[in-house]
Formats: structure tokens, sequence, C-alpha cells
């Protein structure tokens, strides 16, 4: 794929004056003249200036060069980066035809094992990049953080207020499981909430985040594909959105949202949707929280510790007897890093799996078991392998 077709390179005043040797901007390959070489690449940035799809929300088009002002600026973490800056995608003659741009990116990058950080444009981007996974030949989990559901447009001109739904409704369907972050219960339909709880998806209200987020972990490490909408954030904190509440996850449980989120080793794309220069303050506040939170994504990713293979000896297997079925319960906890994941049996009529299913869960569903109680994360994931 020749890259270069796809992208614009950012403006150059993202860039200019950044002095210091140790900016992140010194450590990045940079579109400018020439496309970077993603052959050797970990992660790919990609600006979105589509602003179609929202309502008034045309300033979208300046947020992605905006959060490169504060980004490049930022000082160089931990690891030996491999990071490319594509630039800013070209906009398609239509909306739908800029989500089929960022399918095929995303998708063209992800078989190349390059993790591509999408940043700017609306939330229904995401369906773009969700589509990047058609032909993969595997099941996703979409986590999804956001104070709405996104899941009804009465006019059918907004796929802002429906891009989930229409991730739900995708055909071939290979979503496996969607977990939902932050939503507000004055701001989403009860309705919805139920037919969620049907399909055995997860939804965490943003008290239950401000309480723990530590026991949201393992929901983050469970995904496949991160979108995360800046209305997620309050207003205090991150005014730049078309939809800011006065109420919401503050900068900092950003950040750790999106630490966890890059230390996930199944994750492979992640997006950054809404920010909207025109509706920030004079400092550019929202840029600098939307900056912040990729840098702790990159920080997170580059301390990933391969921690997939669990018939290694750098776990500990835990074996729990219940007293009806399933007759026992299988734990796993990582020497290195003390989390703990928990095996899931695969049904008989399960053809499509191959082997057991592990999930990632808590020291406190270990706990569960050990008092006879089956896990909500093992039911959950039973049914939907059934």
């Amino acid at each position: 794929m020749d890259l270069k077709l796809f992208f614009s390179p950012a403006g150059k005043e993202t860039s200019s004056g950044i002095k210091s040797k140790t900016a992140l901007l010194k450590y990045l390959h940079v579109f400018q003249d020439e496309m970077p070489e993603i052959k050797e690449a970990n992660i790919a940035l990609i600006g979105i200036t589509e602003s179609r799809g929202s309502a008034g929300n045309d300033g979208v088009i300046r947020a992605p060069d905006n959060i490169r002002k504060v980004l490049y600026n930022l000082k160089k973490g931990f690891g030996n980066y491999r990071i490319v800056d594509l630039g800013n995608l070209r906009n398609g003659m239509s909306f739908e035809e800029t989500n089929g741009r960022v399918r095929e990116v995303c998708q063209f990058l992800i078989q190349n094992n390059v993790l591509p950080v999408l940043f700017g444009g609306t939330h229904a981007i995401d369906y773009g990049q969700y589509q990047a996974y058609d032909g993969l030949e595997k099941l996703v989990t979409v986590l999804n953080v956001d104070a709405f559901l996104d899941m009804e447009d009465p006019d059918g001109k907004e796929p802002d207020l429906d891009h989930t739904n229409r991730i739900f409704l995708h055909e071939p369907n290979y979503l496996f499981h969607y977990s939902h972050l932050a939503y507000q219960s004055y701001l989403v339909n009860r309705d919805t909430l139920s037919v969620l709880e049907k399909l055995y998806f997860e939804t965490h209200r943003l008290g239950n985040l401000h309480t723990n987020l530590v026991e949201m972990e393992p929901v983050i490490r469970n995904a496949d594909m991160l979108t995360f909408d800046i209305s997620a954030i309050k207003s205090n904190d991150a005014p730049g959105s078309s939809q800011a509440q006065p109420f919401g996850l503050t900068g900092e449980e950003a950040c750790q949202i999106c630490w966890y989120a890059g230390l996930n080793e199944k994750l492979s794309s992640a997006g950054f949707y809404q920010y909207n220069p025109d509706k920030d303050d004079a400092d550019n506040k929202t840029a600098k929280v939307v900056a912040t939170m990729i840098w702790y994504f990159i920080e997170g990713y580059y301390h990933r510790q391969n921690e997939q293979n669990f018939k290694a000896n750098d776990y500990m297997k835990y074996v729990v007897s219940m007293p009806a079925d399933p007759e026992t319960l299988i734990f796993y906890k990582s020497k290195a890093s003390e989390k703990w994941w928990m095996e899931v049996p695969i049904p008989k009529s399960g053809g499509k799996y191959k082997r057991d299913y592990i999930i990632p869960c808590t020291y406190s569903d270990y706990e569960k078991s050990t008092s006879g109680d089956v896990p909500d994360r093992y039911i959950s994931t039973l049914a939907k392998l059934v």
C-alpha cells in the first residue's frame, strides 16, 4: 500500500521551535517530504480531520495539529521508540468514504503488526476503526469510553449519535464482546442498557470508575480495540468538546485508562475522538489532556511484558473446587505483574473456538470462587461461547 496517497503532512507549525533533545518529536519519524518506513514501526500516529457526521462540530478539523503541538513537546518516555507519525488522513468525498479510508489504512497497519493511534475527528470514525478487523479472522472485543451510549439517531443524519449501534449491526459479525466505561446514568436510555445486559455486554457507570478504577483494569486488558470520546472527561479538565459535561472522568483518570490500555498486549488499535479546538479554552487545556493521554498510552505500550504464554513458569496456576457445575475453576497469576486470568472451558457446541478461552480477571474474582460463588465474568463469557 502506498500510504502517501492517503495522507497529508501535519502543519509545519506543529514542530517549529522545538529544540529540546529530549522532546518526543526527536524520537518520531514524521511524514514530511517522505513517508516514514513502517516495517520496523510499533505505533503509527494518524490525525483525523473529518468533521462530518456530527452537527456543529466543524472545529475538529484542527484537532490533530493542536494535539501535536503539545504532544511533540512532551518528554520521551520509557523504551526504544519506533513510532511513525503518518500525518493527517485525507478526507473522502463523503463521510462514508473517509470511514472506508480509515478501515483500509488501519487494516493494513494491523496486518503489519503496527498499532494505529487515531486522534481528532468525530466519534463515528470508530466504525471505520472497527471495520479494519473485517477479514482478519478473529473475534474482537471493543472498549468504548464515553458519557453517552451513542445508539440513537432519530433523523438518521448524525452517525455520531448511532455509531455504536452500527458496530453491533455490522455484517459479517465478528464482535465477541463490548465494554462501555464511564457512561452517565442521566444521559442514557435505561431500555438501551437493558438490551446490552441481555447481550452479556459490560457497562460501567461513571461512579463505578470513581470508586475503584483499579477494578476496571481487567475490562481494559480484555479489549482488542479502544475508542475514547473526549466528552467522557469533565468539562473543567477538558472543555474542548461539543458535548462537554460538568461531570465526568478527571484528566488523571483518563490517563490511567490509557496507561492500562497501552499495557494490554491484545489491544491493536486506539482512537481518541471528539476534540474540538473551537470549544477549548485559551490555554488549549483539552489539547494538553489528550496529548498526555496519548503519551501515557505510548508509555504503557513500551512497558508491555508479553504475558500471554500461560504454560510458562512465569505463572502460578490455581485450581479451585466448586460445590456445583463447574466442578473446578482455573486461575493464573503472573509472578511478574501479579495480574490474574481465569479459564473458561469451551462447550462442545462452541466449534469455532479451538481452545479454552482465558480472560483477564481480578484477585477478587479468585476470592469469590473460593467461597463457592462463580464470578460474573465467567458466567457472561460462557454465555457468549455457547
